[in-house]
């Protein structure tokens, strides 16, 4: 089959999914694309981050809105979304359309009077419909939605072999001393209970900062975690610091990670799915994001998903935060309020596009309305579940700090896992960092 028949199959498969998802049960009410006249031959200037497979399953989503329009996206890939907004907006050419990679730009933009409001754009009791509230309000600034997820991935994510475990007799732990006494246990049968990485690679350290922002949002609650971030508190914070020892002691506890501080330093995310599920294990859980599924499916195609591999939330400290979850995820705002701008992210947003999004694989929606059998298997499933039942949802903490700060962070996280004794030192530094950034 050549590569353009193929290409031309699955377009036809996704406009499928979209006309199907619109007239069926479970998404009757989302959005649809508007009449098909009403935009033609217009043209959607879109900018964002996406690239290679995360690109393409974009286009083959979009062909869809394209097709039934009769409308085009161009679409303006970017490596500094923040620097080429900001050239296009001071040169008075702002693209109609922009996929941002976290709230902090958002807020940034809408701040300066750059983005449309929604409610301008979309049907707003649709949107609260599709849509939980913990997550419209990672788009809202002053009461005012600017943008909505259109892709969410969770930081709260533990991997582990569903049946190895079971035979073992351990359980799934519900708080961080359930963790911790289930690590104990791993240690004294003789084996590894952590792979840990930093990784290896261009901002190496940010899954550590991933780890102890996880710990902060569920010891300290949200209260604490937004003023942590917006530097109105010092890191040296109590409830921050403790954040900090409780990461040191997964990381630094004798016999807890494979390979020690050189296994952390020089593995990459990737790799560390591996020793969870080789036969025999080389480690028993593996924190890393949801997008870590892609990478076990990748090294172990015949794992049946929610028995040879699954996962279960990073588990809070504080029982009462149970729910807390640390995210990322690609946020859709408008700049320039044309009528193929509305139809396009009325689309977009819509539970028919996220539906054909999802059935594309390697990608998860928190539009309620997307029905549970789009998800290929239960893991990507229970994926979407956990996130979309979250009752705290916070992007993770580096994402949302200012440019000189995360990178600060991610060294000083690879310095302290091989000198815990920096630690009151690293944190009066990312203090100091984060008031002058700030």
């Amino acid at each position: 089959m050549t590569l353009r028949r193929t290409t031309l199959l699955v377009v036809g498969l996704v406009v499928g999914l979209v006309a199907a998802a619109g007239c069926t049960g479970g998404a009757t009410d989302a959005p649809t694309v508007g009449p098909s006249t009403a935009v033609a031959g217009e043209q959607v200037d879109v900018v964002g981050l996406w690239s290679g497979p995360e690109r393409d399953a974009f286009a083959t989503v979009t062909s869809a809105w394209e097709q039934d329009t009769g409308a085009v996206v161009s679409w303006q890939g970017s490596q500094d979304v923040a620097r080429d907004l900001a050239t296009r907006i001071d040169a008075g050419d702002p693209p109609d359309v922009a996929v941002l990679p976290n709230p902090g730009l958002l807020r940034e933009l809408a701040a300066q009077g750059a983005l449309v409001p929604l409610d301008e754009v979309l049907d707003a009791d649709q949107v609260a419909r599709d849509y939980p509230p913990a997550w419209l309000d990672l788009g809202t600034v002053d009461g005012e939605l600017y943008g909505v997820v259109v892709k969410a991935t969770s930081k709260a994510t533990i991997w582990y072999a569903p049946q190895v475990l079971d035979a073992t007799g351990g359980t799934v732990p519900a708080t961080w001393d359930d963790l911790l006494a289930l690590a104990d246990a791993t240690v004294a049968d003789g084996r590894t209970p952590f792979s840990l990485v930093a990784p290896r690679g261009p901002g190496s350290g940010w899954a550590l900062t991933d780890v102890v922002a996880q710990l902060v949002l569920g010891a300290c609650g949200p209260d604490v975690y937004d003023r942590w971030v917006a530097a109105e508190i010092p890191w040296t914070d109590p409830c921050v610091r403790d954040a900090f020892v409780r990461f040191l002691a997964l990381a630094r506890t004798p016999g807890y990670v494979l390979g020690g501080v050189d296994g952390i330093l020089t593995t990459s995310d990737a790799e560390g799915v591996v020793p969870v599920y080789t036969d025999p294990q080389a480690a028993s859980l593996y924190p890393m994001a949801s997008f870590a599924e892609g990478f076990v499916t990748a090294a172990f195609p015949d794992l049946e998903p929610g028995v040879g591999y699954g996962f279960f939330p990073f588990p809070p400290v504080d029982p009462a935060l149970a729910g807390a979850t640390t995210v990322g995820g690609d946020l859709v705002v408008v700049l320039d309020d044309t009528p193929a701008a509305r139809s396009f992210v009325t689309f977009l947003v819509g539970a028919p596009a996220q539906g054909a999004w999802v059935g594309l694989g390697g990608y998860t929606s928190v539009n309620r309305q997307v029905p549970p059998d789009a998800y290929g298997d239960p893991v990507s499933r229970a994926l979407a579940e956990d996130l979309m039942g979250a009752d705290v949802v916070r992007f993770g903490a580096g994402d949302l700090m200012p440019a000189a700060v995360q990178p600060a962070w991610w060294e000083g996280m690879r310095a302290l896992v091989q000198d815990p004794s920096g630690l009151d030192a690293l944190l009066a530094a990312l203090t100091a960092t984060a008031a002058a950034a700030r």
